[in-house]
């Protein structure tokens, strides 16, 4: 990926609940009710008579969209690793070892509150890691927020604040959005609240590789060389705006001329980290699949194809001999997968999914995205020159038709995810060391998540988050409990035998 792409914080969305009517999506548990915006007439929005809302005139649209905009402030505790001075060898610093030194760490992001009882979407790489999380509202209220979950792969997150009757933004579909229409950007650059920026739509279904790479970058480090070969499940179909977005926007919404949301603000194309032109979106009706899923089956439900695709241009549509150079053409079909099961075939070239031109892979993982295992979709494909329609009922990744449970660690899995051995400790160790509890890591597994928080060998783990461990059960115990509650990380703290300091370290639970 083109090193220049950066991603930053982007605008909270505005939330809104006066336009359209009320949705109910989910099949059980929670079900989330969206504001949505009623179907768009055939009227040009050039001739759109509403309050204000014409192009050259964007007060209507941030009136209505900057109160359900929130700023977010996320803190979290990094270890940072500690260097020797001269002096430590003259004087016997207190780091014989290079101990790393945990910091606390601030930063800020956007929000956008998407129903009245105060649950809010955002990014997962805005509040990645936080131990703390402070929501301050348009009218200046703050929260303490907590997060009911993330999927890493569309960078969105759901967070929720307590209390009801907050300014809901209305969704519009953000399959209506057409080039070249006046968008607005809300969010918090640079901690300066609720600022709203101009500009237009300068393409649609845009991947620019951001979420896949970090994907792997993440699958590499726990899995080693292995996790190089696991395939991405990432979706990138943003919507590319030249909006002015900068760091703290991330999270924020984009919206139309009429305060509808579009989009959540992700990412920008940058040389130095700052706005340099181009901005990046997630699409809103991701946003309203993914955030739905996550309330009410605390993690995203996601059908599968089951295809190996490549997008077509006229060079591969010559190498592979199709009848057309437009559109996906499929490589291969997976033996247990969807598309198989349907009739589809490897040298098929889809054009359409439900109807809708999807000429490229990002739109096409974008339509299929938005369905759960057990949902049909209509994939229309040329073969050999005909138009063939196929009803595909969409699996999981496991190859079945279910919803898929909350991934919760069971106990005798979690030392073994976070790469840790714990030895207990004897009373007369807790004596020597002056402390009453705790478990001891005995060793520590390279490569996977212990390894990545500069933990070392040694160490006295005496809470899980505000829980005190007195054994490597209560320890597997308060993991397992964080897990279920769906939180991202937790704080480890302790103390080494060398040392009486207490030492915080944040562990990664993903």
């Amino acid at each position: 990926m083109n090193n220049t792409v950066k991603t930053i914080g982007i605008a909270v969305l505005s939330s809104i609940a006066t336009i359209g009517g009320y949705h109910l999506l989910g099949l059980q548990g929670n079900n989330v009710i969206f504001s949505e915006a009623s179907k768009p007439s055939l009227t040009r929005l050039a001739n759109y008579d509403g309050p204000a809302g014409v192009p050259g005139d964007f007060t209507y649209a941030a009136e209505l969209s900057t109160p359900s905009v929130v700023h977010i402030k996320a803190k979290s505790v990094r270890a940072v690793s500690q260097q020797r001075s001269i002096f430590d060898d003259f004087f016997g610093g207190e780091n014989p070892f290079g101990q790393p030194r945990n910091q606390q760490q601030e930063s800020s992001g956007s929000g956008v509150i998407i129903t009245n009882d105060g649950y809010i979407a955002t990014n997962n790489h805005v509040i990645e890691g936080a131990t703390e999380l402070e929501v301050v509202t348009s009218d200046h209220k703050s929260y303490t927020a907590k997060i009911i979950g993330t999927d890493p792969s569309t960078d969105i997150a759901v967070i929720k604040i307590e209390g009801g009757k907050h300014p809901a933004m209305t969704f519009a579909n953000s399959d209506n959005v057409r080039v070249g229409e006046w968008v607005l950007a809300v969010g918090n650059p640079f901690n300066l609240e609720s600022t709203v920026t101009a500009g237009i739509v300068s393409a649609k279904g845009r991947s620019i590789g951001i979420l896949a790479e970090k994907q792997q970058q993440q699958m590499y480090r726990r899995y080693g060389e292995d996790g190089r070969q696991r395939t991405s499940d990432a979706i990138e179909s943003f919507i590319q705006t030249d909006a002015a977005v900068n760091p703290g926007n991330s999270g924020g919404a984009l919206v139309n001329l009429k305060g509808e949301l579009i989009g959540i603000n992700t990412a920008i194309a940058s040389p130095n980290g700052a706005y340099a032109g181009y901005a990046f979106a997630v699409p809103s009706e991701i946003v309203k699949k993914v955030t739905a899923d996550i309330v009410k089956y605390g993690n995203v439900q996601r059908g599968y194809l089951g295809i190996n695709l490549e997008e077509l241009n006229s060079k591969k549509a010559e190498e592979y001999k199709t009848k057309t150079d437009e559109g996906i053409y499929v490589a291969d079909v997976v033996e247990n997968g969807a598309a198989k099961a349907a009739g589809i075939q490897k040298g098929d070239v889809i054009v359409k999914v439900d109807g809708m031109d999807t000429k490229s892979g990002p739109k096409l993982q974008e339509m299929i995205g938005r369905k759960r295992p057990g949902e049909s979709t209509r994939v229309t494909v040329n073969r050999n020159g005909s138009l063939k329609d196929f009803e595909v009922t969409l699996r999981n990744r496991d190859g079945g038709k279910d919803i898929v449970k909350n991934n919760i660690v069971s106990e005798s899995k979690v030392l073994e995810k976070l790469g840790v051995e714990l030895a207990e400790l004897s009373s007369t160790d807790k004596q020597r060391m002056g402390i009453q509890g705790g478990v001891m890591v005995k060793k520590i597994y390279e490569g996977d998540i212990a390894d990545y928080t500069q933990m070392r060998e040694g160490f006295v783990i005496m809470k899980v988050g505000d829980k005190r461990i007195n054994s490597a059960n209560d320890f597997k115990a308060a993991i397992k409990e964080a897990k279920e509650n769906e939180e991202e990380g937790v704080m480890i703290c302790g103390t080494y035998q060398s040392s009486a300091r207490t030492t915080c370290y944040g562990l990664s639970l993903e």
